[in-house]
């Protein structure tokens, strides 16, 4: 007999069987994944080049454009989940040297700055308190009176009295600004921000990762030159599969590089071919996750099915009902304008003399239940609690209201 040469034993773990448990995910993603769904992801493997997956690749195209409502050609989903999509939002627009001004009010948009930093941007940052939006009036430099202020309504106090340091003044290529920002549970207003990134000369990008689907969104009509988002939250779909699109003058940005992008696996030249998006015979760039593409197909025709305007109504109704709820709780919602609250997840400070911790752990052990703390900005502030898709019913309300008065009954408080 040989020798083993073996000096690593195998795995204890790798020899049982996989089990998972069954939980309603409340969280801020990932949400749970519909049979449906669950079913197109378990099918047999195809080829990446083969004529059935290009043709899935084609409705997934058209899915993500009537999500967005665009007619941009140049929509496609990225191999990776929404944090790639950003990426590659961002480094096939900015070259070393490029100037991209970032709004911040929670993670996402610290995380948009990052990634710019990295690869040589000269980066500017609007900051917003989290829990608040930017207007108009903070994105674009103006000399704001008192009288201003008045007239331009509320949400726009924060105005100083001096120069605000907006498109005017650092005249950005690129302007990035989350429209649902999960981490404070605000849905940012994107009115007359594309109208006014243009009139500046520049580019709008929008994270939707948690808001497509559960709030209005317009690519179109509103001017927005890049948008992405997620496939894990009101898609449904496991993560892995980001859809992205660039508007024709993004794309023009793009086709003028001095360099090519830091990335071969993102460069958007690439993709856009393999996902037919250039006219071009398509050609193999990269091994596709090919049974994510099945799951974002049946997640994007679900939405289809449903209607964009029935979803958006639907996520808005459970979550004024699980606002109300909370409210009924003894519970502050942080977000204060009802207007400003992102449907998809809500966010409740938490309750004075409470550990969030404690309070996560008890729904997850006594109630099969996820909800989250914070992120961020918002850590140790507040607790998460999602509402997408499937997951966005006036039952799953009740029950995780339900869930949190056990908890608040339960939980001891803790000391400050």
């Amino acid at each position: 007999m040989t020798t083993s040469m073996l000096h690593v034993p195998p795995p204890q773990g790798l020899l049982r069987p996989l089990a998972m448990p069954e939980r309603l995910l409340l969280g801020p993603g990932p949400s749970n994944v519909p049979p449906r769904i669950l079913a197109a992801g378990g099918r047999q493997l195809l080829g990446h080049m083969h004529p059935e997956v290009l043709q899935v690749m084609d409705e997934i195209k058209a899915g993500i454009q009537y999500a967005f409502q665009t007619q941009n050609r140049l929509t496609l989903a990225v191999s990776g989940t929404g944090h790639c999509a950003m990426e590659a939002a961002l480094l096939n627009l900015l070259e070393h040297g490029d100037t991209a001004l970032v709004a911040i009010n929670g993670i996402w948009g610290q995380r948009a700055a990052d990634i710019a930093r990295r690869l040589g941007a000269n980066v500017h940052e609007l900051l917003k308190s989290p829990g608040e939006y930017f207007t108009p009036w903070d994105i674009e430099e103006v000399s704001a009176s008192a009288g201003q202020r008045a007239r331009a309504g509320p949400g726009h106090g924060h105005l100083p009295l001096c120069f605000m340091q907006g498109l005017a003044r650092h005249k950005p290529s690129v302007l990035f600004i989350t429209h649902g920002e999960s981490s404070t549970g605000v849905l940012q207003p994107l009115e007359r921000l594309g109208e006014l990134c243009h009139r500046h000369g520049c580019l709008l990008l929008v994270d939707a990762v948690a808001s497509l689907g559960g709030a209005p969104i317009f690519m179109d009509q509103q001017e927005i030159d890049v948008l992405y988002s997620g496939s894990q939250k009101v898609l449904n779909a496991p993560p892995g599969s980001a859809p992205i699109s660039f508007s024709e003058r993004a794309r023009e940005k793009m086709l003028k590089r001095k360099t090519k992008p830091p990335s071969f696996y993102l460069d958007m030249g690439w993709l856009a071919n393999y996902w037919g998006c250039d006219g071009e015979p398509r050609r193999y760039h990269h091994t596709a996750p090919i049974n994510s593409f099945f799951s974002l197909r049946e997640g994007l025709a679900m939405l289809v099915e449903l209607g964009l305007e029935s979803s958006w109504e639907r996520h808005r109704a459970n979550c004024t009902q699980l606002c109300q709820g909370l409210h009924d709780l003894g519970l502050e919602l942080f977000v204060k304008e009802e207007k400003a609250r992102l449907p998809t997840i809500t966010t409740v400070r938490v309750p004075e003399g409470y550990n969030w911790k404690e309070i996560t752990a008890f729904l997850m052990d006594n109630h099969a239940i996820e909800i989250a703390g914070g992120l961020g900005p918002s850590v140790g502030k507040v607790l998460r609690i999602g509402l997408m898709g499937c997951n966005s019913t006036s039952g799953n309300v009740d029950r995780v209201l339900r869930a949190l008065q056990d908890a608040l009954g339960c939980c001891h408080r803790s000391r400050l």
